[in-house]
Order: structure tokens, then C-alpha cells, then sequence
């Protein structure tokens, strides 16, 4: 079983991951492609967190597995949302 301090660990990689990504997102939308390659590493660090998360979620209960389903669901959010702008 995961421990509640390695689910909290991973969550707070997420909630970088994901600020880090918005920032790339929003500048984006204004510098057009100054910005690929730290674009790109955003995406790459949305699709690490997600797939880790996955992977936690074998060992979790029924609870932690909810709240990571749940942080999943924003990272793709994001992530599609990042792909879709086709930077």
C-alpha cells in the first residue's frame, strides 16, 4: 500500500508540473514559437507525472486512488489542451 506522505509527494509534483506547464501555455499564446523547447519539457513533465500517478495508483486505496484519478484528469486536461494550441 502507497503511504499517504508518497501520494502527497506525488500530488505536489503534479501541482508543479501543471503551474509550470500554464506558464508555457500563457506564454505561448503570446510569444507564437520563442519558446519550443521549454514548451515541449512541459509537456514531457505532464506525461512523467501522469504515467507516475498511474503507477501509484496500483498500490493506493481506494481513497488516494480517487484523488490521483482526479489529478490525472487536470493533467490531461492540460496536456490536451497544450497539444490542441499546436505550438
Amino acid at each position: 500500500m502507497a503511504t499517504r506522505q508518497s501520494v502527497e509527494e506525488h500530488i505536489q509534483v503534479c501541482e508543479n508540473s501543471i503551474v509550470s506547464a500554464r506558464e508555457q501555455y500563457e506564454k505561448a499564446g503570446m510569444q507564437e514559437h520563442y519558446n519550443e523547447e521549454e514548451y515541449t519539457s512541459s509537456l514531457q513533465q505532464l506525461e512523467t507525472a501522469y504515467n507516475d500517478l498511474a503507477k501509484l495508483a496500483f498500490s493506493c486505496n481506494s481513497q488516494q486512488r480517487e484523488r490521483l484519478h482526479r489529478m490525472r484528469l487536470q493533467l490531461q486536461q492540460l496536456q490536451n489542451s497544450m497539444i490542441l494550441r499546436g505550438h
